[in-house]
């Protein structure tokens, strides 16, 4: 009975320690506005299609650059956080299958859905999650990269996970962690625009050439 009253005790203990590391780890103030986002008829105008498809890409850019997006695509094994891009709190690693390490995989923390915190308003006021939650595959790591250089890596099969040009299009437009941007629960600054006028940037690119920005 007194070990098993322990083991209650400590794993209370444990969980609170990662709710506070968590929470050193958040933005206290993270209430930027989303901005906007160009759709791609805002484009039309431009009659070179090559120049066309650049600068709907570097629309597009707007998402694929934002720290929303490349905190899960870190340029090593420790993923990011906040606005500022910082280090993840509590401390966790890549890991086979980009899920974290054994005893401490992303769905230790991460559930199927964002989870309001309670009484951390101050600091952290909830704790991101989706039924996928992991790292993109190294391969794919676009933190400290110029966008004409991630350009070029997103359309490159031995970077991008073996997708098509096609492939790629379709992720953008409906995969549903991709959309997590634009929903990042309480505390949390989304990314502009919305996923669909963000995948129409992506298609009207792609159709036009998927024409890259200069790095």
């Amino acid at each position: 009975m007194r070990q098993s009253a322990f083991s209650v005790r400590a794993a209370g203990a444990a969980a609170g320690a990662v709710l506070a590391l968590f929470a050193l780890g958040a933005v206290a103030q993270e209430a930027a506005a989303p901005g906007t986002l160009r759709d791609a008829a805002s484009f039309d105008s431009i009659a070179d299609k090559t120049a066309r498809s650049v600068a709907l890409f570097e629309e597009a850019g707007k998402v694929i650059q934002h720290p929303r997006c490349v905190n899960c695509h870190p340029a090593g094994n420790v993923p990011l956080q906040g606005m500022a891009m910082r280090p993840h709190q509590p401390p966790v690693a890549r890991g086979a299958g980009d899920i974290g390490m054994p005893g401490m995989m992303c769905g230790t923390c991460h559930g199927a859905t964002n989870v309001d915190v309670l009484g951390q308003a101050e600091t952290l006021r909830s704790i991101p999650g989706h039924p996928q939650w992991h790292l993109a595959p190294i391969e794919m790591a676009w933190a400290g990269k110029p966008l004409g250089e991630i350009c070029e890596q997103i359309k490159d099969p031995e970077r991008n996970g073996g997708k098509s040009l096609e492939a790629i299009v379709e992720h953008m437009v409906h995969d549903s962690l991709v959309g997590w941007g634009w929903a990042p629960g309480a505390g949390r600054a989304p990314v502009p625009g919305t996923q669909d006028v963000f995948g129409e940037l992506i298609r009207r690119w792609a159709s036009d050439g998927a024409a890259c920005p200069k790095a």
